[in-house]
């Protein structure tokens, strides 16, 4: 019997030392492991944005929000779509020609509102507040007083980013995207999506820059919106589309760079070979022709059937995407024989993918449906 007690205490003896020891092991486990996340914690991404603040956030980032115009669409073209904490107002309900908000707007519909949005909106600095994100990124409503004073309300790192001045090929573009990409941790996605837009403007530019001159021909692109809808008299001189496969704008003879009101009689006068009209505002058009034929039916362009529709791609600021969708469209109306090789609807489809995923491969088909797609206009 004694030594039975014996063996007995022998085992329970063995039994606590293994406890013990595994309690201590895990334990150590558990320290490292919080003294892990205490590193984690701690650590600083610094970036200096496009206003030339330097910005400190602490890292790892899982939650942000995107104010003012375009810089949700940003945010979306480097994955962070599961980062985003809450959406504007205005990207809450869906907005035709808005592609990122034409597919995540489902997603954005379930997410806190944040402010009412808009080009003239004020950051609303107690929703935003409310949904604690890690960091604030803002678009075109902030100088650099201005976010140091909505960095100090919120307590909330303020990182304004740009789209520059046209919004399509811009070092500001690239530069905002490679700050998101660092501040998400997606670095490699940034970097790969601007590669790929700059691979674009050089296979555009290749294809384009050798023509002459006298073997171009003349290009004009009307109903352009700008702060609102209009007619056939609202267009842009270095209109990007045209910039990227060096077409012979004739609005470019004005001198003036960006959106511009003209007078019917000019157009009749520059009288260009090739007609683009903005889906966008495509009724408006259609309407004036109605009430004013003989006007349309006067242009080369109408009466030899040269006039196509292009994709509006200004909505809350630029849809980089569709841009570059347009630009090889007009490279193959301008130049067929230069972009014999591209079927404009599939370098489509290849490109919203390239910027969106998988789901981007719709937006070709969607954008189509609501305004015609790349086709010839007809009165």
């Amino acid at each position: 019997m004694l030594k039975g007690f014996k063996r007995l205490n022998v085992v329970l003896a063995i039994l606590l030392i293994i406890v013990m020891s595994l309690t201590a092991c895990s334990k150590s486990q558990n320290q490292a492991q919080i003294s892990e996340t205490s590193k984690e914690t701690v650590q600083t991404i610094t970036v200096t944005d496009l206003v030339g603040r330097q910005v400190e956030v602490k890292g790892p980032v899982h939650k942000v929000v995107a104010i003012g115009p375009g810089a949700l669409r940003l945010v979306t073209y480097v994955d962070g779509i599961d980062r985003i904490a809450g959406v504007e107002n205005i990207d809450k309900k869906l907005t035709n020609g808005r592609t990122y908000n034409m597919l995540f707007q489902e997603e954005f519909a379930k997410l806190p509102t944040i402010g009412q949005g808009g080009p003239d909106s004020t950051p609303d600095a107690e929703k935003l507040v409310q949904v604690n994100p890690d960091v604030i990124f803002v678009i075109s409503l902030l100088d650099k007083s201005k976010a140091d004073d909505l960095q100090s309300k919120t307590g909330i790192p303020v990182i304004v980013l740009s789209y520059g001045k046209l919004g399509t090929f811009e070092e500001d573009i690239y530069t905002s995207l490679e700050i998101i990409g660092k501040v998400l941790g997606k670095e490699d996605r940034a970097k790969e999506l601007v590669e790929y837009i700059k691979g674009i403007q050089k296979d555009l530019q290749d294809r384009t820059k050798d023509i002459p001159d006298d073997k171009k021909p003349t290009v004009y692109v009307g109903a352009l919106g700008f702060k609102g809808a209009h007619g056939i008299e609202s267009t842009q001189g270095n209109y990007p589309p045209f910039m990227a496969v060096n077409a012979k704008n004739v609005a470019d003879t004005l001198g003036q760079k960006g959106s511009v009101m003209i007078e019917k009689e000019k157009l009749l006068a520059w009288n260009p070979d090739i007609i683009f009209i903005d889906e966008g505002n495509l009724d408006l058009v259609k309407q004036d022709y109605q009430k004013n034929p003989d006007f349309y039916n006067n242009l080369k362009a109408v009466k030899n059937g040269n006039v196509y529709g292009i994709l509006p791609y200004n909505q809350y600021n630029t849809n980089v995407d569709t841009a570059l969708v347009d630009s090889y469209w007009v490279g193959k109306v301008l130049y067929p024989e230069r972009f014999n090789d591209v079927d404009p609807v599939e370098k489509a489809k290849e490109i919203y993918a390239k910027f969106f995923g998988e789901k981007g491969k719709v937006l070709y088909d969607k954008m189509k449906e609501v305004y015609g797609g790349f086709e010839k206009i007809k009165f």
